[in-house]
């Protein structure tokens, strides 16, 4: 099969827009379906359903899509393992990241990412909720967990901490506890699973932050919305140092426990499947992130500011 066929309908799968496609690749439209249809006469199937409306993938479209993309990857990973292309990263990476570290984080790299590698555009699907980086079919994705998946590979991008906060407000109207047990009956703002979670003293002694124990009035599964909700003196949650590190440095949060932290393992991986070969394009995005957002001292474990009892 002929790469660039095999690229072109990738991409008019992406865009679900041949002549689209074509003009990215710079392809004259009616070229464009003469070498998507002479691709779909090789595999004897068809790929792209066309009405004179839209174009939708076919069931055998959506099957095969996997395997050119990784077909496209093995390519030009090849190529650029031998020296055979000089130009940077083009196309199209799809990766996938939580929405609250996003907008927080990444959002504001986009000018420089665009300087940097012009060619390359960034498909961004954002959400809190967990997402499945295979059955998605990402080139790259963002996850906050320990990396446990066997069908998956990482790099670390940074720690993760997790601590608890308030807003200086709340303590002042509801006092500071001074020990995991005076938590009870403090009132907290939930995430929705409101799994009981571990806690690490400095000198590594064991607690247990359970929501039961606690009010809860409300529940959220948007990190932006759960930060704005604890400033705003809403009661007590768990957030990442990534999220609040500025709002503790400038008072508007306090830490509570100082000392004291998640004990999930919890880490910042930047991963992608085990079966995909790694791009240029994917290299170069995992290079960007790591130099941009790696080694944060503001994320890494501190005792943070407390407010007077």
């Amino acid at each position: 099969m002929d790469t660039d066929n095999l690229r072109l309908f990738v991409m008019a799968a992406e865009l679900l827009n041949i002549s689209a496609a074509g003009r990215a690749l710079g392809i004259a439209p009616a070229v464009a379906s003469a070498r998507l249809a002479k691709l779909e006469q090789e595999l004897g199937v068809e790929l792209l359903r066309r009405t004179t409306r839209k174009v939708s993938l076919s069931l055998d479209g959506s099957d095969f899509l996997p395997y050119a993309r990784e077909i496209l990857a093995q390519s030009d990973a090849a190529r650029a393992i031998l020296g055979g292309t000089k130009a940077g990263p083009k196309g199209i990476l799809r990766f996938a990241a939580p929405s609250s570290f996003a907008q927080r984080h990444i959002m504001p790299l986009l000018p420089k990412f665009h300087e940097t590698y012009p060619e390359l555009t960034l498909d961004l699907r954002l959400s809190d909720t967990r997402f499945d980086a295979i059955e998605g079919s990402f080139d790259l994705a963002l996850r906050s967990a320990p990396l446990t998946d066997s069908s998956l590979r990482g790099r670390k991008l940074a720690d993760d901490t997790r601590v608890l906060c308030a807003a200086p407000s709340y303590v002042e109207t509801h006092g500071m506890p001074k020990t995991p047990a005076e938590l009870q009956n403090h009132e907290f703002i939930a995430w929705s699973d409101l799994e009981p979670r571990p806690l690490i003293g400095p000198g590594g002694e064991a607690a247990t932050l359970n929501p039961s124990d606690m009010i809860c009035r409300a529940i959220l599964d948007d990190g932006d919305a759960q930060r704005e909700a604890t400033i705003a003196g809403a009661g007590i949650s768990i957030n990442s140092l990534w999220s609040v590190s500025e709002e503790l440095a400038s008072g508007r949060l306090v830490r509570l426990l100082p000392g004291w932290r998640m004990n999930d393992h919890s880490v910042l991986w930047l991963v992608y499947p085990r079966s995909n070969v790694l791009t240029p394009k994917t290299r170069f995005f995992i290079d960007f992130l790591i130099a941009n957002l790696g080694n944060r001292p503001d994320w890494r474990d501190h005792a943070g500011s407390a407010a007077p009892a």
